[in-house]
């Protein structure tokens, strides 16, 4: 048996699990199957790469919901804190933006992935692209789509989950995980928009436009932060840090309703007092813009929300203006997604129990996060956990 650890995925994972068990001195082989590594990291950074959070531990770890237990943990093990020092070890400097996420100050990938790459050679990395796995063979070895076969000591699935599938991630692994007996829960959606009926007029004028400063409410949790109008309905963080809610209702319903406050700073109170004054020939729309300053596209929001006639009490229509979701859209579309490997299909140290010696890492796991650093947060994490769970096991201090 080859004593090189092989790591199948070359995004963040993947390449921090690399990283961790090279500068330990283990020689390691990453495969990707694409013509080049972290394509979906670079992809990331179109958006400024918005690498972690800067917020408290407590709620930091409420943002992976019933995971939480299980990565709380590997988030202790590789803090936020110690994902900066990572990236401003490699030359990149951060900074943390007005809404807390942490950011390089650079707002791109490609010098950080660069840096890191360069780093990884330094450690004796070898890379193999356009490596295309394919499960393993009858006698145990891994196998390639081009006909190779490798027997590592041990090995370190980082394959993605199932959104961005022209990027790499495209979920063909759970077809070959459930040959292996490993329980897997479906891949949904996540980080994705809802479909909503906007009326023709509004959809042609708005969509694509932002909602800001908003706070959107479902059942009990409200979120602060912004929305975007799409043609289909409506998508962005505030919408996002909500999916899995949503999802789960309109899976069992066939839709639910979201309220959505336009002046959350505001209390009823406040805005009422601001509207207490004389419209004279003023239109509505005017009288709105000027008393509240609600732009063109919150007035017509308002509109699709209560009815063309809106109530005679707009304050607290301006606060609580309700929309009807009927849908969500597909993985196609979904920055994220949740299902993969089940978490109890694990060890503690990501160990799969049908797999010995394979670990799992990333966005392969069933968990999610809204988008603001948590999912980078996450898989980065668990990069670094499945390693070390590889050196104490080879050890014997596992």
């Amino acid at each position: 048996m080859d004593e090189t650890v092989a790591v199948i995925g070359g995004g963040p994972a993947g390449l921090m699990a690399a990283e961790v068990l090279s500068a330990a001195g283990r020689s390691v082989t990453v495969y990707e199957r694409m013509p080049s590594l972290g394509r979906k990291f670079l992809m990331a950074g179109r958006g400024g790469l918005n690498l972690t959070h800067s917020e408290d531990f407590r709620p930091f770890l409420g943002r992976y919901g019933a995971a939480g237990k299980m990565l709380k943990p590997l988030l202790e093990a590789f803090t936020p804190g110690d994902l900066i020092a990572w990236a401003e070890g490699l030359g990149q400097a951060t900074f943390v933006g007005s809404s807390g996420r942490v950011f390089p100050a650079s707002l791109k990938a490609s010098p950080l992935l660069r840096a890191w790459l360069a780093r990884l050679d330094a450690q004796g990395v070898r890379f193999r692209t356009r490596m295309a796995w394919r499960g393993w063979t009858e006698d145990g070895a891994l196998m390639f789509e081009n006909g190779e076969t490798v027997r590592p000591s041990a090995t370190v699935l980082a394959l993605g989950g199932a959104s961005w599938a022209k990027l790499g991630s495209d979920g063909a692994w759970a077809t070959v995980l459930a040959r292996q007996g490993v329980e897997l829960a479906p891949f949904e959606p996540a980080n994705g928009g809802f479909t909503l009926d906007w009326s023709p007029v509004f959809r042609e004028r708005f969509a694509g436009q932002p909602l800001k400063a908003i706070a959107v409410t479902h059942g009990r949790r409200t979120v602060r932060g912004e929305a975007v109008v799409a043609a289909y309905g409506i998508e962005g963080g505030a919408i996002y840090a909500l999916s899995s809610d949503l999802r789960a209702a309109i899976t069992a319903d066939g839709s639910t309703t979201i309220e959505i406050d336009l002046r959350p700073d505001l209390s009823v109170e406040q805005l009422a007092a601001r509207l207490d004054r004389r419209r004279g020939g003023q239109s509505t729309a005017t009288f709105l813009r000027k008393a509240a300053n609600l732009s063109p596209l919150e007035i017509n929001l308002l509109r699709e929300a209560h009815g063309v006639v809106l109530p005679t009490d707009l304050a607290a229509a301006i606060k609580r203006a309700p929309l009807r979701l009927t849908g969500l859209q597909g993985i196609a579309r979904a920055i994220s997604t949740a299902g993969g490997v089940r978490l109890d299909a694990m060890d503690t140290h990501l160990m799969l129990k049908a797999c010995p010696d394979v670990y799992v890492a990333g966005e392969m796991l069933d968990w999610e996060a809204p988008t603001g650093g948590y999912l980078l947060q996450a898989c980065f994490a668990t990069g670094a956990a499945a390693a070390r769970a590889i050196l104490a096991r080879r050890s014997g201090a596992e």
